[in-house]
């Protein structure tokens, strides 16, 4: 093996470590990224997400949507499974044979009978796609729909994507909770839970792998860190989910709680599902890596009320400079030009109807980016005993991709800022689940805005829909989606930001890491 291959293999080996699964080929020696000495940009050839347990209640039901976009340089082959959490995919689920060769080989007879015995061995899919660029969904009621654990590899791995929406109709909690399935990792944030009496919050942990994961969970409070009796040493069993009821791990009662999981063996997925009493419920997922700025977007313009969760780690305070991208730009709130964050200590800010009826985001900034911060908004829509209750965290830019599932032709609304420089995006609306035309447009969204768009609808849809979000110009772009209905005269809503989707990966340049071998 000459020491080009050694290197790019090298760095593919230390991809995978960071992300757990992300996996990609080394470029033919003879390609031009190779002849340039430019660094090659690939798609991603396996990846994984896991989806919490949607619910706990009867009246619950859930449907699960998975989608992988269209990706030039792909794989022609590949899978995309999502199973039962206790169900992992069998260790052959590649589409190979026990012998290494492609199963396609084999007769219908050979194929199908080796299907069957993956199935009877990791349980059958709950979801599988079957060609890029169409989702694919499937349903599940009452209290029994279970947390799932997926892979895809080959064509379905750059860009796939996966969600839950559940609508509840009754009991704490009723509305409709949504929550994009995440990648596992080590580390996560949620400022913006509770532990208080009219709430019931879990934190959901899900552990993809061969062998059991031990999680801390600890918990900061308006005055520090809040003592906790079993948040240490918890055990995840391999390939299990484990909801934890936050008011169990303390006995102290505060209605805004930061919650920092932290992954001392193993890995696993985390969100927050946050249930309350009188104004319904959702999912909250975890904040952005701590940062001394901040984007919060999509926050509906019907908002009727907007409550900001904040935390720094550490021991410095910091004063957050506080604005809103509003659809004509940057604007300081009244009375809220500065908020005041101790560290180490959750704090939070009523801040009203904040959009007064016009498409926002929340930009924050600690003076020079100096002190690390994360945070989420809880929304409020309607009024008096008929509200609902979303949550939005500071979110990742889509830095090149970004996909939302589950949009229906009514009830969909796409949300996109640009706070630090003019931006064009590209929203491709995919193949309905049951029929339709993709369709595709372009849009410019200048600097300091937020623009509600009116996103493309498939032509003849029929079913459900993914929009992907491309960056073809400036930005960074931050974006989410706003899923909503009427039931029973109450607004049920649900929104979720859109991280860009990590499909693809910069291979460095081989010549470039010959540099260490040739000393």
């Amino acid at each position: 093996m000459n020491r080009t291959t050694l290197s790019l293999i090298a760095g593919a080996t230390a991809l995978a470590a960071v992300t757990g699964f992300a996996a990609v080929s080394a470029p033919d020696p003879g390609s031009a990224e190779q002849r340039t000495g430019a660094a090659a940009t690939l798609p991603v050839e396996r990846t994984g997400l896991l989806c919490p347990r949607p619910s706990t209640s009867d009246l619950a039901e859930t449907t699960y949507t998975s989608f992988a976009p269209v990706t030039e340089g792909a794989d022609g082959k590949g899978t995309a499974v999502l199973r039962a959490a206790a169900q992992q995919s069998a260790p052959d689920d590649d589409g190979t044979s026990e012998d290494g060769k492609d199963g396609e080989n084999g007769s219908a007879d050979e194929k199908g009978e080796k299907d069957a015995a993956k199935d009877d061995k990791a349980g059958k899919p709950v979801l599988q796609l079957q060609e890029p660029g169409k989702p694919v969904t499937t349903e599940a009621d009452g209290a029994d729909a279970p947390a799932l654990v997926g892979t895809a590899d080959g064509r379905f791995a750059s860009g796939w994507t996966a969600q839950q929406t559940t609508e509840v109709a009754a009991g704490t909690g009723r509305g409709l909770q949504g929550v994009a399935c995440s990648a596992a990792d080590t580390q996560f944030w949620f400022p913006g839970a509770s532990t208080d009496g009219s709430r019931t919050d879990y934190i959901h942990l899900t552990n993809p792998d061969d062998s059991a994961a031990v999680v801390d969970i600890e918990l900061y409070g308006k005055d520090g860190e809040l003592e906790t009796t079993v948040g240490e040493g918890i055990t995840v069993k391999p390939r299990s989910a484990e909801p934890v009821l936050l008011s169990t791990l303390t006995a102290e009662k505060q209605t805004d709680v930061t919650v920092h999981v932290v992954v001392r063996s193993g890995r696993v997925g985390a969100a927050v599902q946050a249930l309350d009493d009188e104004t319904g419920g959702d999912w909250l997922p975890a904040s952005a890596d701590p940062s001394g700025r901040l984007v919060l977007p999509g926050i509906p313009k019907d908002a009727t009320a907007v409550r900001l969760v904040a935390f720094t780690p550490g021991d410095a305070d910091v004063d957050l400079k506080v604005r809103l991208a509003s659809p004509s730009g940057l604007i300081t709130p009244a009375g809220n030009e500065t908020l005041h964050v101790k560290g180490g200590m959750t704090a939070a800010f009523d801040l009203g109807d904040l959009t007064r009826g016009e498409a926002g985001s929340l930009v924050l900034t600690a003076p020079d980016g100096s002190v690390p911060v994360v945070a989420a908004v809880r929304v409020l829509r309607g009024e008096g005993g008929k509200q609902e209750s979303a949550f939005i965290p500071a979110a990742r830019p889509v830095e090149t991709r970004a996909t939302a599932l589950d949009n229906t032709a009514e009830g969909t609304t796409l949300s996109v800022t640009a706070p630090e420089g003019d931006a064009e995006i590209k929203v491709t609306a995919s193949a309905g689940t049951k029929g339709g035309t993709p369709q595709t447009k372009t849009y410019s969204i200048k600097s300091g805005t937020t623009q509600d768009i009116e996103a493309p609808v498939p032509a003849g849809l029929k079913g459900s829909y993914a929009l992907t979000v491309e960056t073809r110009a400036g930005g960074p772009v931050y974006a989410s989606r706003t899923l909503a209905s009427t039931e029973g005269g109450v607004p049920f809503f649900t929104v979720q930001p859109l991280p860009d989707d990590r499909g693809m990966v910069a291979v460095p340049d081989a010549s470039e890491n010959l540099s260490v071998l040739q000393r």
